[in-house]
């Protein structure tokens, strides 16, 4: 019961936040369109967001919890992990700024000159969005350790919510202008997202983690290798979607936007269904293993990819039928046109595919974090990032953006085989055998 009361409240909070990013990317579609504007934006957007959805999806989090569980000084513990990586993240947003003319070329390698230069603002600004996530990652991961999943669940709303704000002021202004209002927005949402989450640390009487008081270091180093090996084996799909943009910024204006857009689709069924249950699944799980009780884990693994194989399964047919009308219904409005529906639509198939084996995957990758197996699981997501960028590079010059996107798809079945070869064939038949 309070697994699927998990589940529930994950879901609802991320369908809020999916549909109010529905209305910020509808209005961004009207106001900017689709072509260099909203490319910069989206390229230096992205650049965070990478890291947040690393942070915030999967690696901080699966690193943390097993720590944090297994730690006899919790507090200690978790006091000073907040401090190193806060104080890690501004340093780097400051070198960021400090450089950012020429993070904005690595990272736009197709862009001109003079697109760089305008550019290179806005990843100065968007960046400072990753240590305030962090802050709200921190704390959720707390909170849903002590099974409290609301606060996190619903408050990226509030990020769509500011940026949605700052749409509607710049509206009739110039469109480079509008770039800098957007960007601005995301620092002010993620400092929105901060206070609700301060909000709920006091409520749960959790506000000794900030005494930030010294901790045996053996707990800090074993924490720190999960977590960097698990900052690789939860971002496959995140980095495939960079590697999407990096190499579209290649292509004819407007392609990371039809990424972008298609992407942004794909995500909502993936974060509903599979992204919340594995939020949900985790502590539950991590909790088992930690009292040796693997039967209740694959009880609860088996239960929950069962649902996810079938509304995932739903969801993709539905979505590869009706790719045209969705991304009308969405986005055919103001400056995006028919032209940029038709190209959307197809890479929304593209990603489509692969809507079973990302969401699949991510399940069953929970029983090797819970094992603190992170090194194995960065090993995998290793091996499924290089199918990726061979697939990349072999169908993007005859099917261009759509050929990205199909990659990217590739590369979720191979992550799907390595994933279940690691948590056992043997085990995977027999746990659905046994019914």
């Amino acid at each position: 019961m309070r697994l699927i009361k998990s589940i529930f409240t994950n879901s609802s909070g991320i369908l809020v936040s999916r549909i109010t990013g529905f209305i910020r990317d509808l209005m961004t579609a009207s106001i900017l369109g689709a072509n260099i504007y909203s490319d910069i934006f989206f390229i230096a957007f992205k650049f965070p967001n990478l890291f947040r959805s690393i942070f915030a999806d999967g690696a901080f989090t699966q690193a943390f919890i097993p720590s944090y569980a297994k730690s006899k000084y919790k507090i200690r513990f978790s006091s000073i992990v907040f401090l190193q990586i806060l104080v890690f993240l501004i340093v780097l947003s400051l070198i960021v700024t400090m450089f950012s003319h020429l993070f904005a070329k690595a990272f736009a390698i197709g862009f001109s000159e003079e697109t760089v230069n305008l550019a290179a603002p806005l990843f100065a600004i968007n960046f400072y969005y990753l240590p305030l996530i962090f802050v709200v990652t921190f704390m959720g991961a707390l909170l849903q350790y002590k099974h409290h999943f609301a606060t996190t669940a619903y408050s990226t709303a509030l990020l769509n919510l500011s940026m949605i704000a700052s749409l509607i002021i710049a509206k009739g202004l110039e469109q480079y202008t509008i770039t800098y209002y957007l960007s601005f927005g995301v620092i002010f949402g993620g400092i929105l997202q901060v206070i609700v989450h301060v909000i709920a640390i006091k409520r749960a009487n959790l506000t000794k983690i900030f005494t930030f008081r010294k901790h045996k270091q053996k707990e800090e180093n074993k924490f720190y290798k999960n977590f960097f090996a698990a900052t690789l084996g939860s971002s496959t799909m995140h980095i495939s979607a960079f590697i999407d943009t990096w190499l579209a910024s290649m292509l004819i204006s407007g392609s990371i936007s039809y990424l972008y857009y298609a992407n942004r689709v794909f995500q909502l069924p993936l974060a509903i269904f599979a992204i919340a249950t594995s939020i949900a699944l985790f502590p539950m799980i991590s909790k088992a293993i930690k009292n040796k009780d693997e039967n209740l884990a694959l009880k609860l693994m088996k239960k929950s990819s069962s649902i996810l194989f079938l509304v995932l399964t739903v969801s993709m047919i539905i979505g590869i039928i009706f790719n045209e009308f969705i991304i009308k219904l969405l986005f055919e409005r103001g400056a995006f046109n028919a032209n940029d529906t038709q190209n959307t639509a197809l890479i929304l198939a593209m990603y489509l595919i692969g809507l079973l084996p990302f969401g699949l995957a991510k399940i069953f990758s929970l029983w090797l974090y819970a094992k603190e197996q992170q090194v194995l699981t960065a090993k995998i997501s290793a091996q499924s990032l290089l199918a990726n960028i061979i697939f990349s590079l072999i169908l993007i010059y005859p099917f261009e953006a759509a050929g990205l996107a199909f990659s990217s798809t590739l590369s979720g079945f191979v992550l799907f085989f390595l994933t279940i070869k690691a948590f056992g064939f043997k085990k995977f038949i027999e746990m659905f055998k046994n019914s």
